[in-house]
């Protein structure tokens, strides 16, 4: 039998096609990234808290991946001039954005975003929480019910700080503010290293900072910290009280730092993405790493992470309606 044979015609057919499919398979999946390297793109400032948990995951997942990652800083309103560079890049699974809860909340507070936060992006999943932890300049205020007082005593004298129009630590601060009842002013910054130092330099009256960038500041005596703004307490300042505790009721409010990718980036793509960050945030000196830093590992599934990116949205746009958040 020769190869102009019709069945053998029909079989060679079918090895072929089934070779092109595997192969289409793998090129999918099994050879991406093709040792290209891999950025994460973080809309604020290095040392701020999402920055340091995208370096933390960028050193492990690089060997995972076989290619290196690394960590690109795009600072600026709030978080969306890093998110706009990602929304506009390839969909190749080579550019991806690391963002905070804040990143859900700017749609509500800029009108005129040049990207669609649900449309354009796809979640691959979050990675960690974070307390923001509420610090003040040292002598300024006893604790929680002291700054409650004195800033209800003089409505509209004092001031809190932001990492930005929408970040999570400004979240973090109108929820506390709402709860309590307070009239001050917002004054946003770049990012959290630019706002912790207007707080010790008392320009600032208080701000609610990432727990991971905070920490070595309190330690050293140049901030003081009054509570956390999680619902329990953490565990590298177990004796300091949530702010709840301290006397303010629905003042909780979850921080945490995930990863995105543009839209129509590959399924396959994201799926290897998330699963070798799940088992990196497992990694026990990883968790022992964001202990120390008062974090803690916080992953999901892909799928579960879109369900949980639009409650998140439509919730931060209640925060947004209810504190009168405008942004020109």
């Amino acid at each position: 039998m020769n190869a102009s044979h019709p069945t053998r015609r029909v079989l060679l057919g079918a090895a072929i096609a089934a070779a092109l499919l595997g192969s289409a398979n793998v090129n999918a999946q099994g050879d991406w990234p093709r040792g290209q390297p891999i950025k994460l793109v973080v809309p604020f400032t290095a040392g701020s808290g999402t920055d340091i948990v995208a370096r933390l995951v960028a050193e492990r997942l690089g060997p995972a991946l076989a290619t290196s990652v690394v960590v690109e800083n795009k600072p600026g309103a709030g978080g969306t001039l890093g998110a706009a560079q990602v929304a506009k890049a390839p969909t190749d699974g080579h550019t991806l954005l690391v963002h905070s809860a804040g990143h859900l909340v700017n749609p509500a507070i800029y009108p005129n975003l040049s990207y669609d936060t649900l449309k354009d992006f796809a979640g691959i999943t979050p990675m960690a929480s974070l307390p923001n932890v509420l610090v003040t300049t040292p002598g300024k205020f006893a604790d929680v019910k002291d700054l409650v007082a004195q800033v209800k005593a003089k409505p509209g004298g004092f001031n809190y700080a932001s990492a930005g129009n929408g970040s999570a630590t400004h979240m973090n601060a109108e929820v506390f503010r709402l709860a309590a009842n307070l009239q001050a002013q917002h004054v946003p910054f770049r990012g959290t290293p630019e706002a912790m130092t207007e707080i010790m330099g008392g320009r600032v009256d208080w701000f609610f900072a990432p727990m991971v960038s905070a920490l070595p500041l309190i330690r050293d005596g140049k901030l003081k910290a009054l509570a956390v703004g999680t619902g329990k307490r953490s565990s590298v300042q177990p004796d300091l009280p949530t702010t709840v505790e301290a006397g303010v009721a629905g003042s909780e409010y979850l921080f945490w730092v995930g990863l995105f990718a543009p839209a129509k980036t590959p399924k396959p793509v994201i799926d290897r993405v998330q699963a070798e960050v799940a088992k990196i945030m497992a990694s026990p000196d990883l968790k022992d790493r964001l202990d120390k830093l008062g974090a803690e590992p916080f992953t999901m599934p892909s799928t579960q992470f879109d369900q949980f990116i639009a409650a998140e949205t439509a919730k931060g746009a209640r925060i947004v309606k209810a504190a009168g958040i405008k942004v020109d």
